[in-house]
């Protein structure tokens, strides 16, 4: 099965975690630091990759003209239901139905480690913004996905069994509060991330990496990640 078929599959499961407040990551690491990474609203913020549209509901409550994409059917329809407003389009990463330099922002969150092709998705997002435009993105941090930690107390090991550099596929299933979301993303090293920029013409502007700092922590096993980070906060310029 591939990445976009696993989350076609599981659009249901994820609509439901996602919308739950206070309940996935997005409420309680990202929401705020990622939006601290964005520019102020511009000509066109296009959210690549936008799952059943939390973001793009929050970018459009900022003021953000946004156009919203995803590969998936059932979230898009999921997005356009919670918003009949917002401009959601089902369309694949790498191919957007966006004329060139059209934007100014584009916006990835939680995406890039949950597609196939890297590079093209990149390359596509580069190519519909304009000079001196914005790319912003968050994913898992590689670290994270490299390896694990032994056991569950705060001093455990952190262990690195395979090559952080070889690009692999990891299945998790998350379970919390009743329910429960079968994940899956590829470990990729940062490098991987950095030469997809780097050959789109974007120019790393801002990069931020994100712990588990929450205070006062929910359950003692999350200080393990206040020793390492969770998820990468990344801004890039078009040359």
């Amino acid at each position: 099965m591939s990445l976009s078929e696993h989350w076609e599959r599981h659009a249901a499961d994820w609509t439901r975690w996602a919308r739950e407040p206070d309940h996935d990551s997005y409420w309680r690491f990202h929401r705020e630091r990622f939006f601290e990474l964005l520019p102020p609203p511009g000509r066109l913020t296009l959210d690549v990759g936008c799952g059943e549209g939390r973001l793009a509901r929050d970018l459009k409550e900022c003021g953000h003209h946004v156009r919203a994409f995803d590969a998936s059917p059932s979230l898009v329809e999921a997005a356009r239901t919670a918003d009949p407003s917002l401009d959601v389009r089902q369309a694949d990463a790498a191919a957007l139905p966006v004329e060139d330099g059209a934007s100014d922002l584009v916006v990835s969150f939680m995406v890039l480690m949950d597609l196939d092709d890297l590079a093209g998705v990149v390359r596509e997002s580069a190519r519909v913004l304009e000079a001196g435009g914005r790319f912003c993105i968050a994913i898992t941090h590689p670290i994270n996905s490299a390896g694990d930690f032994e056991a569950k107390e705060p001093d455990s090991a952190f262990v690195i069994k395979e090559s952080y550099f070889e690009q692999r596929r990891r299945d998790l299933r998350a379970e919390r509060d009743g329910l429960t979301m079968p994940f899956v993303d590829l470990h990729r090293p940062l490098q991987d991330y950095g030469t997809a920029l780097e050959r789109a013409d974007l120019l790393i502007e801002r990069i931020r990496e994100i712990p588990d700092d929450e205070d006062p922590p929910q359950r003692e096993s999350q200080l393990r990640w206040q020793r390492l980070p969770l998820f990468l906060h990344l801004r890039a310029v078009k040359l």
